[in-house]
């Protein structure tokens, strides 16, 4: 367990708290690039981090991330006109750029040079693998890019999506890095018949052994996270996943799968957006995946980026379902990898749960060993030490992974989790 003061320290984002000051050191997921889909398109509000930002898209294709408020009498700039390179306030006229220089003040005499005093808090953004990406920390410390595997990859190759999660941005960590619970929360009535015929190896084992010994490494970018199940007489069946600081996830996949790369970003303490990208290294996705992702939208309420299950609707829990076909009575959303099922757990810990009342187990060692690390990084941060990983793109060069292994293969050497395409030379 955590006490109520680390609990706090873990989950409090706003500005001016430790963990969103460290957090503001690396670059950040805010936006689809598909959310700004032209020049001159509309403006969208954005929050992240417990700031009110509104994003642009300019006359030349550039985007812009600035205050929500208007520096002149605090008006949203989310009803300002997006016109030649740059987004005027209806209220008076103040035009700002996408770097927060006023460059019109019509509403002043024209010999005033009162438009050069003023400007709108601005930050840095990039686009990279279908995301907009911002750095909303000190300009003097602005670090270089995650040198994330997919961004090299053609457009082809990966599909990114996102959708909104009612819960503080560490339980859904949490969530993800969490392997032993897949054979309870996801798992079918029927799986200890299945599973003896099936081919798929999370399917085959994962409810064969339902205690799953953790093997732990701290790492230049966060935690890496091996989950041992038995498979057959001589061989273990792996489940590899990654935490990488500040908050991005890379859970288990076939060889065969998909790359998963989410990352859960503070809305506030409250709220997250859950960004999602599948991306194959090897082959541009096929149609049937194209479709199973397109579907995504499917699963969100009309007009948001809600999930269809949520909380007013208990997930569509279904008490026969639950007796009859599989564990939780939830449907699986196989779009959102078990977002229904994992939401309800997630979120009905309360929006930021209480960390002094849990009763952790030997279960629970990856959830350990990524609290223990993201508090010394927080800690160390408030010492004047900067985050390594931020600082060093080229630690993100990673994967996620499954694989079923001899009984003599050790986790524990480096030189193994190379070779398994964990970490890329």
């Amino acid at each position: 367990m955590l006490t109520q003061e680390e609990n706090q320290l873990l989950t409090q984002v706003g500005l001016g708290t430790p963990t969103g000051e460290y957090i503001r050191r690396y670059w950040i997921p805010v936006l689809l690039s598909a959310d700004l889909p032209g020049p001159d398109s509309d403006p969208l509000r954005v929050k992240i981090l417990g700031e009110e930002l509104v994003a642009f898209r300019d006359t030349n294709g550039v985007i812009g991330l600035i205050d929500n408020y208007c520096p002149h009498r605090r008006a949203s700039m989310f009803f300002g006109r997006n016109e030649e390179c740059g987004l005027r306030c209806v209220y008076h006229g103040w035009k700002f750029d996408i770097d927060g220089n006023c460059v019109d003040m019509p509403s002043e005499p024209a010999e005033s040079n009162f438009k050069d005093k003023v400007k709108v808090a601005a930050y840095p953004v990039e686009e990279r693998g279908g995301l907009v990406w911002a750095y909303m920390g000190p300009a003097d410390k602005k670090p270089p890019m995650p040198e994330l595997e997919y961004f090299g990859l053609p457009d082809s190759h990966s599909y990114v999506y996102k959708h909104i999660q009612e819960s503080n941005f560490i339980q859904l960590v949490e969530g993800e890095i969490d392997s032993s619970h897949v054979g309870f929360l996801h798992s079918n009535l029927d799986e200890p018949v299945t599973s003896k015929t099936a081919t798929n190896w999370y399917l085959k084992y994962r409810s064969g052994d339902r205690s799953p010994k953790f093997f732990i490494r701290e790492t230049p970018y966060g935690v890496l996270i091996g989950a041992r199940r038995a498979a057959e007489v001589d061989s273990y069946y792996w489940r590899v996943t990654q935490w990488l600081a500040p908050f991005y996830t890379m859970i288990p996949r076939a060889p065969e799968d998909a790359l998963n790369f989410r990352a859960w970003v503070p809305i506030d303490d409250e709220s997250t957006w859950a960004f999602q990208v599948s991306a194959n290294p090897f082959r541009p996705l096929n149609e049937a995946e194209l479709e199973k992702f397109a579907g995504s939208v499917n699963e969100l309420v009309p007009g948001t980026h809600r999930l269809t299950l949520n909380k007013d609707n208990d997930y569509m829990l279904d008490r026969e379902m639950q007796c009859n076909v599989n564990y939780t009575g939830i449907p699986l959303q196989p779009v959102r990898m078990g977002r229904g099922q994992d939401g309800a757990m997630t979120e009905s810990m309360g929006r930021v749960v209480d960390r002094s009342k849990e009763h952790l187990g030997t279960s629970d060692s990856a959830i350990i060993a990524v609290r223990r690390s993201l508090l010394r990084e927080v800690r160390d941060f408030q010492e004047g030490v900067e985050p390594n990983a931020a600082n060093h793109g080229e630690v993100y060069r990673v994967r996620s992974g499954s694989a079923v292994l001899p009984h003599e293969v050790p986790f524990d050497e480096g030189e193994q989790a190379q070779a398994e395409g964990f970490v890329l030379a």
